[in-house]
């Protein structure tokens, strides 16, 4: 599967991930896309990817969820490369850091532009991270990625020169620098916006740039800008005419003119478009990877396997022990449940992940034990160690009976009290591999006596659910990542935007009374401060080591499988550098097409 929030340039920030994309090349008029016309006299080189739902927002700074727009529409001072893993120039021509390693003093590129053809300068640089970014005034995740130290202070940013600005940190903080793949947003559009607040106190940047925003009004910097977007049927990229990169020749990049992403209500759509010879390219689901395979010759298309993906997929119990307007938001008593350490880890052995990857992805994944991707350098394997959660239904009975669980006459577990162990768990709809993994859980859960309801909703209702009135009680879903562990500090942060299973409420929500922080928790967040003060890369492989064993033994999340990267390209494309980490368009200005 090939999940793409693209490292395409911008910000590495943990997701929810809730689609398989797939990509081509074609002409499209109406809502047919084979019929689809641009309004150039002419077809033009173009790129086509399906989605299976709308974006939320076209507001960078107010987005955390795919799919989203802006791998194509932004980028910040530095990009991470997804196979080097090496940092690279990107807004920034170049970097110093002090010796004191808490300064850093970022160089621009010189003539950089807008999309509407304005300058983009330092004052842009300083504006995005002064008034967007470190005002909090604005709920944006990637302040949690910001955030230094047990304090969690936030750097100061100030303007050297005409092309240098530079950050200090109020402690050396290792990962800094790849948070420089912030989006760099454009001042002059949005600065008034920021400035000036609503009846309600808010600044008016909050409703700025939502998905009925006219195109022509988002003004952006990287390859592509907005063109066109159709609610539930497509959104319509163009090359950005004043997009900085050349390439040998001094020829403008991407040479691709246009990109299109068809929203379509399932990956079968998708499956059988590319079949048809329409596309010219799909994320391969495991579902269909050998019926594929042996048309690769006659359809002209290669599939690439890059292997693990960077991606995870667990099942989470929300921990939350608060209560809203004094109404618990959990039941107490299935918080009891989901808060006792030996109920989570009875249902992690009783999860049959063999079977899963056997089954639902056809052999092609590995078991998942780590939130750390597995090509990271920090990433603690079974085999070193990591505590892992082999099938075991035998196991989960017995930590259960320990924990005062008992089986009723019918086989059925109930809690020391008598009451039915029953709960919901929920997941995105449309998701075939994830409504089959959810069904297959229901099932072994019953072979302890546990009884599953499961309910895949709508995004938007399911997200709602997740992040704001907190109303559910176990979930099946994703995120991804990169490299760097610290990408992750909105996840493993109390405080931050992500931290799904026991969510503090975040700006403008309802107030959350008696939320309480664990033991384990707390520690977990505690190394994460610790991995990125360190420099020393062996005490920093230590320090993340801990934390993995820390997740493993307290079971926040219950990893499942992790599943391999795979995408079907048409030959027509030439540049293809695939890989787990970006896909295979994260290189998408080098990309060519052929006739």
């Amino acid at each position: 599967m090939a999940f793409i929030k693209n490292i395409l340039n911008h910000t590495k920030r943990f997701l929810l991930i809730i689609t398989i994309f797939s990509f081509t090349t074609l002409s499209i008029t109406g809502c047919n896309p084979r019929n689809f016309k641009s309004n150039a006299s002419q077809e033009v080189p173009q790129l086509v990817t399906s989605i299976l739902s709308d974006p939320k927002t076209f507001n960078y700074a107010l987005s955390s969820e795919s799919p989203n727009i802006f791998g194509y529409t932004y980028e910040g001072l530095l990009n991470q490369n997804p196979l080097t893993g090496e940092l690279e120039p990107n807004l920034a021509e170049s970097w110093e850091v002090s010796d004191d390693k808490l300064k850093i003093t970022f160089t621009l590129k010189d003539n950089l532009k807008w999309s509407d053809g304005q300058p983009l300068t330092v004052d842009d640089v300083v504006f995005t991270y002064n008034n967007i970014y470190l005002n909090e005034d604005i709920p944006t995740d990637v302040r949690d990625i910001l955030r230094i130290g047990k304090e969690r202070k936030l750097p100061s940013v100030k303007k050297v020169d005409n092309r240098r600005v530079e950050f200090s940190v109020p402690e050396p903080f290792r990962p800094f620098l790849q948070s420089a793949g912030a989006a760099i947003l454009p001042a002059h559009v949005l600065r008034e916006s920021v400035k000036t607040k609503d009846q309600d106190g808010k600044p008016k940047f909050l409703t700025m740039w939502g998905v009925d925003t006219p195109p022509e009004q988002i003004i952006v910097n990287g390859p592509y800008k907005l063109e066109r977007y159709d609610t539930s049927q497509r959104i319509i990229f163009r090359r950005n005419p004043y997009y900085w990169r050349k390439d040998a020749q001094g020829k403008p990049q991407p040479y691709i003119e246009r990109i299109v992403w068809q929203i379509v209500e399932s990956t079968d759509t998708s499956l059988l478009q590319f079949r048809s010879g329409g596309l010219d390219a799909v994320g391969v689901a495991p579902d269909y990877f050998s019926l594929l395979k042996v048309q690769e010759k006659q359809g002209n298309f290669q599939i690439y396997n890059g292997g693990p993906s960077t991606s995870t997929s667990f099942v989470v119990f929300n921990l939350n022990q608060g209560s809203r307007n004094g109404k618990p938001l959990i039941d107490p008593i299935k918080s009891r449940w989901f808060n006792n350490v030996d109920f989570r880890q009875a249902v992690a052995y009783a999860i049959d992940r063999q079977t899963m990857i056997n089954n639902t992805f056809r052999g092609l994944g590995k078991p998942q034990d780590s939130p750390i991707s597995v090509q990271s350098p920090y990433y603690l394997s079974p085999e070193a160690g990591l505590k892992v959660y082999n099938y075991n239904p035998e196991k989960a009975k017995e930590l259960l009976l320990k924990a005062g669980f008992k089986y009723n006459d019918q086989n059925q577990l109930e809690d020391d009290q008598g009451n039915r162990v029953r709960f919901a768990l929920l997941t995105n709809a449309g998701n075939k591999i994830r409504e089959a993994m959810g069904s297959q859980i229901k099932q072994d859960l019953s072979k302890i006596g546990i009884q599953v309801d499961f309910t895949p909703l709508a995004w938007n209702t399911f997200i709602d659910k997740l992040s704001n009135t907190l109303d559910w009680e176990a979930s099946l879903l994703g995120l991804t990542g990169g490299l760097e562990p610290n990408d992750g500090a909105n996840v493993w942060s109390p405080e931050g935007g992500l931290h799904m299973f026991n969510q503090k409420p975040q700006p403008g929500q309802k107030p959350i009374e008696g939320w309480k922080v664990a033991p384990w928790e707390a520690k977990i967040h505690e190394l994460y401060i610790q991995g990125a003060q360190e420099f020393d890369e062996a005490k920093v492989k230590e320090i993340y080591a801990e934390s993995q064993q820390l997740t493993q033994e307290n079971l926040p999340f219950i990893y499942l499988v992790n599943s391999y990267s795979l995408s079907a390209v048409r030959n027509r494309f030439q540049g293809i550098k695939f890989s787990a980490l970006g896909g295979p368009f994260w290189n998408i200005h080098e990309i060519k097409i052929t006739k």
